[in-house]
């Protein structure tokens, strides 16, 4: 057996529908059950899922307050009122920003956007930022991405004498703030729920323009795909328009920081903005201020445009950086001081740490230990912890620390992320109750990853037709994932380790005359623990490998299990200790016969693991058994997997003494050798032995056990290396002979066990587990 790494949730579907609907859309079989297990049951589900470009936006007016809001904003632009659009510094906060103010330069108003300093104002309106803009004569403040838990911003406004509009799409919360309007997806009957900041900004800016502003897809575009929201619905309208219009951009921001990148315009997709784009993006805000973000987008001059994306991805490598030497901090203090068995929910707090960046770092602990994880930043002068929060499937971020309010005066986010600040003295207490709360909420295996299955398949399925038919449901991301495919029990023709260290993994799977390579990287161990003939499953994802002009599809591995029992034949092995140690010790026992045995062998350090055979069948189920010696007879080994039968089976097979390559007597010997004893008795076989060895062309120990075969018969008796001839003897086979019965079963054995083939061997062993397993099931 080889364990997956994750837990495989397989999707199913009705078999007829998906026949009857790949007929009469004419699709493949195997890409109409993808799309049925992901929901889509209809022709007409489908089609809009796959055809956008028969889709319109949604009405914008259908989002409550709308009407009030585009009121508002005529009047501020017809009496020249100063508008003020109030960001926030990540990829959807900056891109929100970018379509809003463009929209309104549009219109002709006197526009301006402020974005708050991540580390001097924290995230959201604040009571600085709202005196400054009075002061600073804006009438009008309109939010984007942020604001909907602004409640005591919101009253400070009213008291100043400016109307607030806030644009969200965030989690409201039980009490909205008292703003002059509020445009969010979720608080009225609104068709699509889950924009994101920038889709909100988006339609107001349909709204106002009275069109679809199409020139504003390739900014809405980023925020849509950085912030992680659903692409389904209207997102995926937003998303896959937007990558239309950004493979046609000419906005020398956007040129510049892909040129920077070394990416092609005419080639981008969501992938380009998920890790070119976006991260890009998210280091200013993360790092400074997010001020430059919005200028790169809004800037027609090319100069301009180079010297700030070049500003920027200096940032952004600085934030790598830092990334990387936090995590590596968080990832000790878990191990250290919150290990993972003992903490459901992970908070990690420390001084120093760049509150920008904690988000990141929360989330490459969730993939390292797969537990909620809060990253907190502790400000010692101000007495707070700042940071942010993911979780994973099962756990409610957004609930579960409303649950915690009283301790936390500023927090927001979603189910699945958060940002938060707290009195530095109530970071432990928040600690206690997210674990207890985890405790109620997750049970065992809620804690192990998930891998979602779309379709499961055969490697002829993946083909360059099936995967150009699978790209039609691109672009992916969160709520629409790249296909996992789950191809089951595939043979291989070969498995190898690549890599200057040896650490991924190149398969050939083959299906009768099709066959498929597989790619895993950081794979590479598992060549190591799959054997030749094993069938494996793999999960991964469908891509075209294109080399020297030659396409040809694969899967990239993103997890693979051998659900068998398996077979390693260590029988000829040099330096079996060194393999011994790339095993799990808790997976590994060692099964000796023979306790000399131990002392050709440096095992002590495997002290607790060796095992004498005789005490050996209750350490079999699910573990990786070593077999060090011969056993004795079949009986032996039968009577070890007469309880259960292991994971794996690591055949070593050391023996002292090689019977297969000692001389077997034939009756003919046996014969001649008693004649000889009954002319030449008393024979002493010590001072005679060798002249009758070289007079018969015989070894030693073939004279040693035909004498031993007749003494156990009673046919001669022996005394001090003396032979004499018993009277009065009973007519007996040889098989009478326990010493004959042991060498011809010790030679039968060592041909089934050392001289077999692995193919042979793998076939012996598995008629004794089903031989275990029959008379286990008649008991």
């Amino acid at each position: 057996m080889l364990q997956a790494k994750t837990r495989w949730r397989q999707k199913t579907g009705n078999e007829e529908l998906i026949e009857n609907l790949s007929h009469s859309l004419g699709l493949t079989p195997f890409v109409t059950a993808l799309l049925v297990h992901r929901g889509l049951q209809t022709e007409t589900a489908i089609t809009n899922f796959l055809y956008t470009e028969k889709q319109d936006f949604h009405d914008p007016f259908l989002l409550q307050d709308m009407k009030k809001v585009t009121d508002r904003i005529y009047r501020a632009i017809k009496e020249k009122e100063h508008v003020l659009i109030f960001g926030d510094y990540d990829a959807d906060g900056v891109s929100s920003t970018t379509v809003l103010y463009e929209a309104l330069q549009e219109l002709g108003a006197q526009v301006e956007f402020y974005i708050p300093n991540r580390f001097t104002e924290g995230y959201g309106p604040n009571e600085g930022a709202f005196r400054w803009a009075k002061e600073a004569g804006f009438s009008l403040i309109i939010t984007v991405d942020t604001g909907i838990s602004a409640v005591k911003e919101a009253n400070l406004a009213k008291e100043l004498g400016i109307d607030l509009i806030i644009t969200d799409h965030h989690e409201p919360p039980p009490h909205l703030p008292d703003a002059y309007a509020i445009i969010h997806p979720k608080l009225d009957d609104y068709p699509f729920k889950e924009l994101a900041g920038v889709g909100v900004a988006f339609k107001v800016a349909h709204a106002l323009l009275g069109r679809v502003p199409e020139h504003l897809l390739e900014i809405a575009v980023i925020g849509t795909i950085a912030d992680l929201v659903p692409l389904h619905g209207e997102n995926r309208l937003l998303a896959k328009r937007g990558i239309e219009k950004l493979r046609q951009t000419k906005r020398p921001g956007l040129l510049a920081l892909l040129q920077l990148a070394n990416s092609n315009p005419k080639e981008a997709n969501e992938e380009t903005i998920g890790f070119t784009i976006g991260p890009r993006i998210n280091a200013v805000g993360r790092l400074e201020d997010a001020a430059p973000a919005v200028h790169l987008l809004l800037t027609k001059d090319m100069e301009e445009a180079k010297a700030l994306a070049e500003e920027i991805d200096v940032l952004n490598k600085h934030r790598q950086e830092i990334v990387k030497q936090i995590a590596q901090e968080a990832i000790q203090e878990v191990e250290e001081l919150y290990p993972p068995e003992q903490n459901k929910v992970l908070v990690i707090a420390r001084e120093g740490w760049n509150a920008g960046v904690v988000g990141i770092v929360a989330s490459k602990l969730v993939e390292r230990f797969y537990r909620p994880t809060i990253i907190l930043s502790i400000d010692r002068d101000k007495g707070i912890a700042k940071g942010s929060a993911r979780s994973i499937e099962g756990f409610d971020l957004f609930a579960n620390l409303s649950d915690c309010r009283d301790i936390l005066p500023h927090f927001g986010g979603h189910p699945m992320a958060a940002g938060m600040t707290l009195q530095l003295e109530d970071v432990d207490e928040l600690r206690v109750r997210l674990n207890k709360l985890a405790d109620i909420q997750l049970m065992p295996e809620d804690l192990l990853p998930v891998t979602a299955i779309d379709v499961t398949c055969q490697p002829r399925d993946i083909t360059l037709s099936s995967i150009a038919e699978m790209s039609m449901l691109a672009p992916f991301g969160v709520g629409n994932p790249k296909p996992r495919l789950l191809i089951e029990d595939a043979s291989l023709e070969s498995i190898r380790q690549i890599g200057a260290d040896g650490s991924h993994l190149k398969l050939t799977m083959r299906d009768e005359e099709v066959k498929l390579d597989g790619v895993g990287f950081g794979f590479g161990q598992a060549a190591e623990e799959i054997s030749p003939i094993s069938k494996v499953s793999i999960v991964g994802e469908a891509s075209i490998n294109e080399w020297n002009n030659v396409r040809k599809p694969q899967i990239m591995i993103a997890d693979i299990a051998v659900t068998d029992w398996q077979l390693f034949d260590w029988r000829s092995m040099r330096n079996v200790e060194k393999h011994i140690a790339m095993l799990p010790k808790n997976k590994v026992k060692i099964v000796y016969f023979r306790p000399e045995t131990l002392e050709k062998f440096s095992v002590d350090e495997y002290r607790d693991y060796l095992i004498p055979a005789a005490k050996a069948s209750s350490h079999m189920e699910g573990n990786y058994v070593i077999l060090l010696d011969m056993p004795p007879t079949t009986e032996h080994l039968r009577q070890m997997f007469i309880n259960a039968f292991p994971a794996r089976i690591y055949a070593v097979f050391y023996q002292e003494m090689q019977h297969t390559f000692s001389t077997i007597p034939t009756r003919e010997h046996f014969k001649w050798y008693y004649s000889f004893l009954r002319q030449q008795a008393p024979f002493s076989i010590v001072k005679h032995g060798a002249q009758l060895c070289a007079h018969k062309g015989w070894s030693k120990d073939t004279v040693n056990f035909m004498t031993m075969v007749f003494f156990e018969l009673e046919f001669v008796k022996i005394k001090d290396g003396v032979i004499f001839i018993a009277h009065q003897t009973q007519k007996r086979d040889l098989t009478e002979s326990a010493t004959y019965r042991e060498k011809v079963n010790q030679l039968q054995l060592e041909k089934e066990l050392v001289y077999s083939t692995y193919q042979q061997l793998k076939m012996w062993f598995q008629h004794m587990k089903d031989g275990s397993a029959h008379e286990e099931a008649l008991r």
